[in-house]
């Protein structure tokens, strides 16, 4: 393998297969579209009508000084009705899709893909449904009522993030970083089924120490009641 150098590397877009169009800094200058701060709303629709897999990416949004009064009715217009605003916005020189919906007291400006951008279900490989038996959709639907809990977002945290931070505050401390071994992925097919009834069976385990716990708790509450009555 050769290490090719920084000035050799160009970019390009491949618009046949093995033939490519080599783009300059300077092509990229002339497709520059105008940079405004403005969110251009062109269509309101009804949000249950779009597909969740197009939103990624939101953002709060606060009035300008003077359009305190347009933003409050907008919000207020939007609010009950389930609509979105679909507008078009430039961020960083590069034209965005987005929505405008209410979240609380604020509007929220959350990015949108292009229809293009999206994967249809023709271009995906989804599992067969021929094999499944009901006891294995049933074991499955048991599972994922075993580990269902309330929505709390704190609870799920950025691990890649936070071993990050660790380590910049090791550097900034002068302290030797530990080098972390890769393990190789493995290749073998998982059974699935294997591993759902290993999970099934941890967290039946888990309900039931759980459980007793509770009612050892109870038991032991019940003794002492009992044996103050007995000393009176």
């Amino acid at each position: 393998m050769k290490e090719v150098s920084a000035d050799q590397i160009v970019k390009g877009f491949e618009y046949e297969r093995g033939q490519y169009v080599v783009l300059k800094d300077e092509d990229f200058e002339k497709v520059r579209i105008e940079s405004t701060h403005s969110i251009d709303i062109t269509d309101f629709v009804d949000l249950e009508q779009v597909d969740p897999k197009f939103f990624y990416k939101p953002y709060f949004l606060e009035p300008q000084k003077g359009g305190e009064k347009a933003y409050a009715l907008l919000h207020r217009a939007l609010s009950g009705t389930g609509k979105i605003g679909v507008a078009k916005v430039v961020i960083s020189n590069r034209e965005h899709l987005a929505s405008v919906k209410p979240d609380g007291l604020f509007l929220i400006l959350e990015l949108m893909h292009f229809v293009s951008e999206i994967l249809t279900p023709a271009e995906l490989n989804k599992g067969s449904t021929g094999t499944i038996t009901d006891k294995e959709l049933k074991m499955a639907q048991t599972l994922i009522e075993s580990m269902s809990t309330p929505w709390e977002p704190e609870k799920y945290r950025d691990e890649y993030r936070n071993a990050v931070m660790e380590m910049i505050e090791q550097k900034a401390q002068k302290k030797e970083i530990p080098k972390i071994e890769s393990k190789p992925r493995a290749t073998n097919v998982v059974d699935l089924v294997k591993v759902l009834q290993e999970s099934l069976n941890r967290n039946q385990s888990l309900n039931v120490k759980r459980s007793s716990s509770r009612n050892g708790g109870r038991t032991t509450s019940r003794l002492v009641k009992q044996k103050r009555r007995a000393a009176a």
